[in-house]
């Protein structure tokens, strides 16, 4: 009951990390979907394809990177749905205000019409320097909402780890900044 209580906890407080005003690259969503690989299966019959070694997905600053991807697309223009599996597979996405996101789990299930991502198997979201680990995660990328969840029997549960504003404002405050050198004559 204490475990299941505190995932309940656990995974309200993940959806806090990751609400923010701004949406994940609101452009990219109106921009094509490409996916490069080195092999490429396609059965015309079901409108699935596979795609094998050094997978990469892109739409605008959306990227998934996989060992292999499976596109279902016998729901029709749009509502594509691109399964990538890896070691991790991984995503990132530049967010509206600049930020970045980014995930690693098994497998990612994008959804397209419905704009969210599935982590399964070791799941993991980081955004702003919080992190959320579960062993499930589903991300509304246009709200920026999830839901992370793990067994009552799976160790350690779900994780969340919140960086304070100031920690943040400090660590941008350290890093280096970069200026041009001007040519002398």
């Amino acid at each position: 009951m204490f475990k299941r209580n505190m995932l309940r906890v656990s995974s309200f407080l993940a959806a806090l990390i990751i609400a923010a005003p701004s949406l994940a690259g609101e452009d990219d969503f109106n921009l094509p979907i490409e996916v490069y690989s080195l092999s490429n299966f396609f059965d015309g019959k079901t409108k699935t394809s596979i795609f094998r070694k050094d997978v990469k997905i892109t739409q605008g600053t959306l990227e998934i990177l996989a060992d292999e991807v499976e596109v279902i697309a016998g729901l029709g223009d749009g509502k594509e749905v691109f399964i990538a599996r890896g070691n991790p597979a991984k995503y990132s996405q530049k967010l509206d205000d600049g930020s970045n996101i980014s995930a690693a789990a098994n497998e990612i299930k994008y959804e397209v019409s419905k704009r969210t991502l599935t982590l399964t198997g070791a799941a993991e979201l980081n955004q702003d320097s919080s992190l959320v680990k579960g062993e499930s995660i589903l991300f509304n990328m246009e709200l920026e909402q999830l839901i992370a969840e793990s067994s009552d029997t799976s160790q350690g549960g779900v994780t969340a780890i919140f960086q304070p504003d100031s920690l943040r404002k400090q660590q941008q405050e350290d890093k280096p900044e970069t200026t041009e050198k001007e040519d002398k004559p």
